[in-house]
């Protein structure tokens, strides 16, 4: 029987389907790829619009790379992702983390990117996480940790959107400074901390292109995304607040002296 899971914070807006499309195995599972080989068998859960998945299908050439995602409908992406790259040996299919429909020991490598914040029962996700990894395999998680995010100027309307984020995503169930708490979440899962690696990373927005590209697309999420609907749903916020966030972070990427940095918390652990 699955978990109850949480509420899905950001939904799959064009804007969020924008940043997730942004996220390569370089940029986002950097801890993972020197373990990876030719020959391994993958399963990337929360593939989203598979750029990840795809990256991972590439190295893994000789081996087989399964895509899965709690929704549905954002996996016909990831197939054509895939397909465009010319790639033959993955597959995607609708999955729930808390409890996987594949058989024990069944991969090499069980990789998730920014999901372990938002399910329900994140020690049970990494038991399942387990269960479906051969001994000796690796289980490889990077979650952010949004108290932790940092920028520059301060900005009255940034400092908002983050309490807000905050509080709308602990109302549908999920945990957004996920990335200090992986290590834990491993040891209560059954990992013994022999086995476990815990090590961080950043993603840096300074440069203009990526100021304003950054900030024009939380803009458009602070109005049009799943977050905005859960906020104004909830109570949590008004719709002039949701605008005066959108034109702050609109103001921030203009900002030739802005500066954000977001870290997030990476687990490699050995099955």
């Amino acid at each position: 029987m699955a978990s109850e899971t949480a509420k899905y914070i950001h939904g799959h807006h064009e804007s969020v389907l924008r940043s997730h499309s942004w996220r390569t195995a370089e940029n986002s599972a950097a801890h993972l790829l020197p373990y990876l080989k030719s020959d391994h068998v993958i399963l990337d859960i929360g593939c989203g619009p598979g750029t990840i998945t795809a990256d991972l299908a590439a190295i893994a050439h000789e081996g087989h790379v399964t895509g899965v995602d709690y929704a549905a409908g954002v996996l016909a992406e990831a197939a054509a992702a895939a397909a465009e790259r010319g790639l033959t040996n993955t597959r995607f299919q609708e999955a729930d983390v808390h409890d996987l429909a594949f058989a024990d020991d069944s991969f090499d490598i069980v990789h998730a990117h920014q999901v372990l914040q938002h399910v329900g029962d994140p020690v049970q996700a990494l038991r399942e996480m387990r269960r479906v990894t051969r001994p000796g395999g690796l289980i490889a998680v990077r979650d952010s940790d949004y108290a932790a995010f940092t920028w520059f100027p301060e900005s009255r309307g940034l400092t908002h959107w983050l309490d807000l984020y905050e509080t709308v995503a602990r109302a549908g169930g999920g945990e957004p400074d996920a990335g200090r708490r992986l290590k834990s979440w491993a040891l209560r899962a059954g990992f013994p901390e022999a086995a476990i690696e815990a090590t961080s990373s950043t993603w840096t927005f300074s440069d203009e292109a990526d100021r304003i590209w950054w900030g024009d697309l939380w803009a458009e999420r602070s109005l049009h995304s799943d977050f905005a609907e859960q906020a104004l749903e909830g109570g949590h916020a008004t719709r002039e607040d949701l605008e005066a966030i959108a034109e702050a972070w609109k103001a921030w990427g203009r900002g030739e002296e802005s500066w954000l940095m977001i870290p997030h918390g990476e687990l490699l652990c050995r099955a």
